[in-house]
């Protein structure tokens, strides 16, 4: 049987077991294995999934200033997010209109956009400013020539792109987001720290192991198992999101025993929601915890079925010094230091 041939097999066995997949969860079987680990279900997720929804791409404040961008990939698609003069947040294919070239690698901050092959220059707000020579070209215009844009929008300070025209609007794409979260007032914290690594694992499994509590007493027996009670049920919400909250026996910003260390609760926190933790995936790729102090915030990115980029904000926050957040960030490495010890 040729390759193509064996991927198809497994494609059709994976959907005749996917079709057994429904709610609620605690009647239904889990993923099928190939649904984490071959190439022809990682070749259908991309379009299906990645290119049809509003992917998650971090914190708005990541672009804070006007000029700042970042240049990355979203289902295959290489892309420039930005922050125009205007203080718009926009995205735009990261490619040259005259030869496709790639424009911007990396992050940074720029006051227009420079084709590195032929110098076609661009504004900040996709609209082509020069080609050189174009003007022999007879019928040119300029104007049919700006940069491909790709619809952005935010909710509640994280910022979105979206590849597809024909989704619906990031309000209705959430629900009732907004109104769940409203005690954290997310939109008004800011990010503390960020940090991007390469995880070797599909980008499900990243995303599902953050989102449960099964696994702590085994690899978090002594540090992060202590903090954590059993959750509540699962909040089934309307909405691209699933949330659920569960108490905890102090503040999950320092470990047990750095208590002393703990920091004040977000302004507005009451009831139950100042003694735990809520757990929210956005889907598809967007989770986040938001603890009463703090939040953690992942975002992830399939580049292989066994490969995904993750871009971590590791604490937003309302108006901490630097030094409280070294502090917090030496006290939490150590713990996570102690606990791959432990698995190793």
């Amino acid at each position: 049987m040729s390759i193509s041939g064996a991927n198809a097999s497994v494609w059709d066995q994976t959907r005749d077991q996917l079709a057994a997949v429904t709610p609620p969860s605690e009647n239904s079987p889990t993923l099928p294995p190939a649904c984490y680990t071959d190439a022809s279900v990682f070749d259908r997720e991309i379009p299906a999934i990645f290119q049809s929804s509003w992917v998650g791409i971090g914190r708005a404040d990541r672009w804070e200033s006007p000029g700042d961008y970042t240049a990355f990939d979203v289902a295959g698609v290489p892309i420039i997010v930005l922050r125009d003069l205007d203080g718009v947040l926009r995205a735009f294919a990261n490619t040259c209109r005259h030869r496709g070239s790639l424009l911007l690698e990396g992050s940074g901050n720029c006051r227009a956009i420079r084709c590195p092959f032929h110098g076609w220059g661009y504004r900040l707000d996709g609209r082509l400013a020069g080609a050189p020579r174009m003007e022999t070209a007879n019928g040119f215009d300029k104007d049919a020539f700006g940069l491909l844009p790709f619809r952005t929008d935010t909710k509640d300070g994280f910022a979105f792109v979206c590849l597809d025209e024909t989704v619906t609007d990031l309000d209705h794409w959430l629900g009732d987001f907004s109104e769940l979260h409203e005690m954290w007032s997310l939109g008004d914290l800011v990010t503390g720290r960020r940090r991007e690594f390469e995880v070797h694992c599909n980008w499900k499994a990243f995303l599902e192991v953050f989102n449960e509590y099964y696994h702590l007493p085994y690899v978090h027996p002594n540090t992060l198992d202590s903090l954590y009670e059993l959750p509540d049920d699962i909040d089934h919400r309307p909405g691209n999101y699933v949330s659920q909250f569960g108490t905890t026996k102090s503040t999950t910003g320092v470990l047990e025993d750095a208590r002393d260390h703990a920091l004040p609760p977000i302004p507005g926190l009451k009831g139950r929601n100042r003694n735990g933790t809520r757990y929210t995936w956005m889907f598809p790729n967007m989770t986040f915890a938001a603890g009463s102090e703090a939040i953690w915030a992942y975002d992830v990115y399939p580049t292989a079925p066994d490969r995904t980029r993750v871009s971590y904000a590791r604490k937003l926050v309302t108006g901490w010094s630097g030094g409280v957040l070294d502090l917090l960030d030496a006290v939490l490495e150590s713990h996570s230091l102690d606990d791959l010890g432990e698995v190793v």
